[in-house]
Formats: C-alpha cells, sequence, structure tokens
C-alpha cells in the first residue's frame, strides 16, 4: 500500500497505510516516528522541512497523506481514538474522507490539520499542540 488515491481513503485503510508510511520514512531518514506524542514534534519539523523545500501541495500531496495518516494514528493509539469514515456533511465541512472519532465522540480531522499546518505554516498550527489541546481523550494509551 505505498500510494493511495484521497478520493478512495478509507478509515480501514489508515492504519496499515500509516504503518506502511513509517516504515518507509524511518528506513530512509531513521526518523523517531513511534506513535508517542512527543513524535507529533517531528511532523510539525518535517511538514516545515517540505515547506522550506519549496514543496507545493501537489508534489507534498503522498507525504502530507502520510504525515496525516500518522497524526491520526497517533491519536488511535495515544488517545483511543478510533479511525471513522465521514459522512457526506463531514466531508464537505472537512474536505477528507476519514477521521477520527474520539471517546467522547468528537469527531477530528487529523489529515486535515496536517494539509493546514502545510499550507498556513504557522506554528500555532503544531501537530503536537493539537494533539494536548484535545479534551475528553482517554488517559491510557491504546494498542
Amino acid at each position: 500500500m505505498d500510494k493511495m488515491d484521497e478520493r478512495l481513503v478509507r478509515a480501514r485503510d489508515m492504519r496499515p497505510y500509516a504503518t506502511a508510511f513509517v516504515a518507509r520514512v524511518t528506513a530512509r531518514n531513521r526518523l523517531p516516528l513511534d506513535y508517542s506524542v512527543a513524535s507529533l514534534r517531528v511532523v510539525d519539523f518535517l511538514i516545515d522541512g517540505l515547506r522550506k523545500g519549496g514543496a507545493d501541495r501537489e508534489r507534498a500531496r503522498e507525504t502530507l497523506l502520510g504525515l496525516g495518516a500518522y497524526v491520526g494514528e497517533v491519536l488511535v493509539r495515544r488517545a483511543g481514538a478510533v479511525w471513522v469514515d465521514l459522512d457526506a456533511d463531514q466531508r464537505t465541512y472537512f474536505a477528507q474522507p476519514v477521521g477520527v472519532r474520539m471517546p467522547d465522540g468528537r469527531v477530528w480531522n487529523p489529515l486535515g490539520k496536517v494539509h493546514n499546518r502545510f499550507d498556513a505554516g504557522d506554528p500555532q498550527d503544531s501537530l503536537r499542540t493539537f494533539y494536548l489541546t484535545l479534551h475528553g481523550r482517554a488517559r491510557r494509551a491504546v494498542v
């Protein structure tokens, strides 16, 4: 599952996609992507590097999808979320086909959050901060 068309993304595919993405990028770059909350700083760093390297959204599309899958998988493993296929209204609102549902029932958009960080380049759009500000998350890790 090296490549994925964003229009065909399904919730059931996100964990294996994130796992394959992590294996691919860590094999080449020895990045500490271990699904920890601290590793979300690495995601921020990688997105900033894409921007500084002059990548446009189309050239960065696959990497951004992989990073979004990774961020969502951190929410699944550390905050008790589950991947969900978004309904038509949610797809329109989030402009993404999948998201994560937190234990409190709220739906979040890690793929869109990664795109926002890339587009704006604003440190206030930090993925680590995104995780830390989620209210109602589970207190223990879920594997």
